[in-house]
């Protein structure tokens, strides 16, 4: 290996939203994100249109850390021990009392074990710890908003949903054309 790098001499160049090679604006990549898997829910899923809307104050619902645990559609937010520190149900908050009848009064929430030893992922859960996973996190707080008002209760098939837009959006073929146009436009050159 030479003892100089150069971009130069690369054919390819691989991006993650990490900031190490470009800087990226969050909140127009986030928003691309989202609105490319909410489309896929409308058009390929059948989900009502509401989820293609969203307002500014809305964003300030996403952080890193968020686990969805996919067993009652809660969105929580854990402590380094466990701990469930807040939570909401789609995304209507969750009072403590309310933390306390799904979590117990030590609010511990039963696979966080699982997940810190791992980070795996899980049937169980899923944890959005990066910025490409993140409006994800939106997304299915909003489904399940869009299933109780229909009615429905929460199942899992959201979630397979979810992964199946997943694929959809982030599959080779869609990286042409008019979407890699949208995505070099969120991108700033460092």
């Amino acid at each position: 290996m030479s003892e100089y790098f150069s971009l130069a001499d690369c054919d390819v160049i691989g991006f993650d939203l990490d900031h190490t090679l470009c800087r990226y604006h969050l909140k127009e990549t986030s928003r691309l994100i989202y609105e490319s898997v909410a489309r896929y829910f409308v058009e390929h899923k059948g989900y009502d249109k509401d989820l293609l809307s969203l307002t500014p104050a809305t964003w300030d619902f996403c952080f890193k850390g968020l686990v969805v645990d996919l067993e009652d559609g809660n969105l929580i937010k854990l402590a380094e021990d466990g701990t469930v520190l807040r939570a909401t149900h789609g995304t209507n908050e969750l009072s403590t009392e309310d933390i306390i009848k799904h979590y117990g009064p030590k609010r511990e929430w039963k696979h966080f074990n699982s997940l810190n030893t791992s980070y795996t992922r899980s049937a169980k859960y899923y944890f959005y710890d990066n910025y490409f996973d993140l409006p994800g996190a939106l997304l299915c707080a909003k489904v399940v908003d869009m299933l109780h008002k229909r009615g429905n209760e929460v199942t899992l098939d959201f979630w397979k949903d979810m992964v199946a837009a997943i694929d959809h959006n982030y599959n080779t073929s869609a990286f042409k054309g008019e979407l890699m146009l949208c995505f070099s436009s969120a991108l700033e050159s460092s």
